[in-house]
């Protein structure tokens, strides 16, 4: 086998190219994703730093540090980190895992852009995080864009099919344990006596083993439902809390450590504890998870889980092909059909290249009573139904094909629970399971294109040459055919 290198194998020598993945990776606007990523890895401009020098003439002041770093080493391609991401949420792998499948799978070597076959790891998992956070918001919609072009590009999809559109809204989980009351209890405690310790504050008391005999016994009275000695044990939680906050709000003026750091983490901490030891059951905006403040609880109405505690997300699909052209997190719980009007502005960016914009959304019954805040869109839902057309009421039967795509984000490319950090990891991790959504989806779409190209056509072919023998049989007079390509 002849290569350029004579101790490697070229990647494209190794696999089948009709793999669909393969096949993406000539696919994919890989250069319309660098262009808009790039901006974000510039070195910036650096102001520098006054510095007071002194020698035999006196006193002097220079700038240090001003102008373009060339410091550090040069940074990972953008497509090699694009296509991680990609792989990650279309696989459903965490980033240690994907550096490690990557090392050993070649076609995902070659959809990253690689010439060769390369034994190692392509990075280290934690600047997987770093690159998904330096992107940004608008970073993640450029690779969900991406799909999309690609999509239309490959004739897997109509540029038609954008104008009508079916919408809902889930629950997007937030990776925390479920909030009980003691559980919380004990938590803050630990957790603030050992911030306590790391700002070099003596404690007097840190309640440690108490803390634990009372966690204990309150799972046990809460399996027994002996609810009146599981109030007993919480207030004592709770009493607890409140004494260790205090011991350290007295002694913080007074505390050893020098870094602003260590002091503005225990003043959080101090905050978030004291939220939980004051909240009551039916308290609003309560604090059920002492690392992700930003966690609320949501209910669907679903009989299987009552409660679900993250962020509500929206997500938009194409009403025949199932295409994923749109995802966003919605903070505070908003009235589903509030939000429509945000979720159609992104799904309308999105669309810019295909020179296409919505015009028909088919929706649930939560999106009723908003057709004055979408005015160039038309909204259909089952509570139209007597005023609806004949094939409006056809579309209507289809909305049901935003459920499924909704479970298969949730259990194929980790919508289910979201490990990211804050509401802006929410925000980013809704998206990025969308362009995994879409990634597998035109995978499926380059192998039923290219079965219909490799199968139809011939079978098409067969069938003519088959229809004129039979013709030559009955009728003498027929002419001899020479079929081309048969």
């Amino acid at each position: 086998m002849a290569t350029d290198d004579f101790f490697r194998a070229r990647l494209d020598q190794m696999i089948d190219l009709r793999h669909p993945l393969a096949v993406l990776a000539g696919r994919m606007p890989w250069c319309q994703i660098e262009m808009a990523l790039a901006p974000n890895f510039a070195r910036k401009n650096r102001q520098g730093q006054v510095i007071e020098r002194s020698d035999l003439f006196g006193t002097t002041q220079e700038i240090a540090g001003a102008g373009l770093s060339a410091a550090g080493r040069p940074r990972l391609s953008i497509r090699l980190m694009a296509a991680l991401l990609y792989l990650k949420h279309a696989f459903n792998l965490s980033d240690d895992d994907l550096v490690a499948r990557w090392s050993e799978n070649v076609v995902w070597q070659y959809f990253s852009g690689l010439d060769y076959y390369e034994p190692r790891l392509p990075c280290d998992a934690t600047q997987i995080g770093r690159f998904r956070t330096a992107i940004g918001e608008a970073g993640v919609e450029e690779l969900l864009k991406a799909t999309i072009d690609a999509a239309v590009t490959s004739k897997a999809v109509r540029p038609n099919e954008f104008e009508r559109l079916i919408v809902d809204t889930t629950v997007q989980e937030k990776a925390i344990a479920h909030p009980v009351d003691s559980r919380l209890l004990e938590i803050a405690r630990a957790k603030i006596v050992k911030a306590a310790k790391q700002a070099g504050i003596e404690l007097k008391q840190t309640f440690a083993k108490e803390g634990k005999e009372l966690r204990h016994k309150a799972g046990g009275y809460a399996h027994a439902k002996q609810f009146k000695r599981l109030r007993r044990v919480v207030k004592r939680q709770r009493t607890i809390l409140g004494i260790v906050l205090r011991e350290i709000k007295r002694k913080q003026t007074s505390a050893r450590t020098e870094s602003t750091v260590t002091l503005t983490h225990l003043t959080t901490l101090m905050e978030r504890a004291e939220r939980i030891r004051t909240q009551r059951p039916k308290d609003k905006n309560k604090l059920y998870a002492l690392h992700a403040p930003e966690v609320e609880c949501i209910g669907k109405g679903k009989a299987r889980k009552p409660y679900e505690f993250g962020v509500k997300a929206s997500v938009a699909v194409t009403h025949k092909s199932g295409l994923m052209v749109g995802a966003r997190t919605f903070p505070g719980n908003p009235y589903d059909g509030h939000l429509l009007n945000a979720q159609l502005e992104q799904t309308t960016i999105l669309l810019e290249d295909v020179g296409r914009a919505p015009k028909e959304v088919v929706v649930d019954l939560g999106f009723r009573g908003v057709d004055g805040d979408n005015p160039n869109v038309q909204i259909i839902h089952r509570g139209k139904f007597k005023s609806l057309t004949k094939p409006q009421r056809r579309w209507l039967k289809r909305r049901q094909a935003v459920e499924p795509a909704i479970g298969h984000l949730k259990s194929d490319n980790r919508m289910d629970r979201c490990w990211l950090k804050g509401s802006l990891g929410d925000a980013l991790h809704a998206v990025l399971c969308a362009a995994g959504y879409n990634l597998r989806w035109l995978m499926r779409a380059m192998l039923r294109l290219g079965l219909k190209a490799v199968f139809l056509r011939p079978l098409w072919l067969a069938l003519f040459a088959f229809a004129i023998a039979e013709k030559r049989q009955t009728d003498s007079s027929c002419p001899d055919f020479r079929l081309a390509g048969a």
